[in-house]
């Protein structure tokens, strides 16, 4: 429960992977991750989920050749459909791509020899993403799914995708006025949210406040907190290494395209000098070209 007594709560970043895994993807708080999964999906048979049972993440190859998948949260409701629960912070070349994948590995992997295709079961993609996956689209919250096109009817229920883009999400406390902007604040702000500030996002909802205990690092234990310090270390170290590489890429691009604008201008400047007749030698001294390049130039061979 909250405790009055106390002006803020120190709590973790609900992007740090860890920290996302131990409060949706632990059975101990099972309850928020169902919430969270019915809050959020509009389910064809209006019939909200009771209860998951956590699935191996790691999704493994059908042939060794295949890739293995590791997906954040992998769970199974009572009718048998699955769920796919990721939080993807950094940007991700071709991630829409790699969703369809992990979900097509999870469809696939409910057959087993003797297995009737009709007996497949449904598969959900939900995402919560730290950057725009979809620039031309301006709501924060996107449901995909496989219709017709004609007559835009869902016949082919086999997968589904909900993706929440965290970016342009960009209300303020005051503004909250449904239970999906509530977790849309939760995933953007929550470690940054006071004590005060709670009950205004909260209302009467005990599982998002639940969420908002679980995530406070006052109630974590020793080996939970150098977990998530540990991922912390991580996620720093791989970002450093992903912004080491573009900068070294844009250094790399920069001087790569001055040596071509050399190259070109010191062609064109051979070019201008071999109309008027001037010496190869001086011709070369001055463009650094070989006197071998220029007699092809001159030849009209390039």
């Amino acid at each position: 429960m909250i405790m009055p007594s106390r002006q803020s709560l120190e709590r973790n970043e609900t992007k740090n992977d860890y920290a996302f895994k131990t409060i949706f993807g632990t059975e101990r708080n099972k309850d928020i991750l169902i919430h969270f999964i019915n809050d959020m999906i509009t389910f064809k048979e209006k019939k909200p989920i009771v209860d998951v049972t956590f699935l191996k993440a790691t999704q493994a190859p059908e042939v060794n050749v295949l890739k293995t998948s590791l997906v954040d949260i992998l769970c199974r409701d009572e009718a048998g459909h699955q769920y796919i629960v990721e939080m993807q912070v950094a940007k991700e070349r071709g991630f829409e791509k790699r969703a369809q994948y992990y979900a097509a590995k999870a469809y696939i992997s409910q057959t087993r020899v003797g297995d009737e295709y009709h007996e497949l079961k449904e598969v959900i993609f939900l995402a919560i993403t730290d950057f725009v996956m979809f620039p031309n689209k301006k709501m924060f919250k996107s449901d995909h799914v496989i219709l017709d096109n004609e007559t835009h009817e869902n016949d082919l229920i086999g997968f589904s995708f909900t993706f929440l883009e965290l970016p342009k999400f960009n209300k303020y406390i005051n503004e909250l006025q449904d239970v999906v902007e509530k977790w849309m604040y939760f995933f953007k702000h929550a470690n940054e949210t006071s004590e005060k500030d709670l009950p205004k996002i909260i209302g009467n909802d005990n599982v998002i406040e639940k969420a908002y205990e679980a995530l406070n690092r006052c109630s974590w234990n020793e080996q939970q907190l150098f977990s998530y310090d540990q991922q912390e270390k991580y996620d720093w170290s791989h970002q450093g290494t992903l912004d080491a590489a573009y900068d070294d890429g844009v250094e790399k691009g920069m001087e790569k395209g001055m040596e071509k604008g050399i190259e070109i201008r010191n062609l064109e400047i051979a070019k201008a000098m071999l109309l008027k007749n001037i010496d190869l030698e001086v011709i070369s001294g001055v463009t650094g070209l070989s006197k071998e390049h220029l007699t092809h130039l001159s030849d009209g061979k390039n």
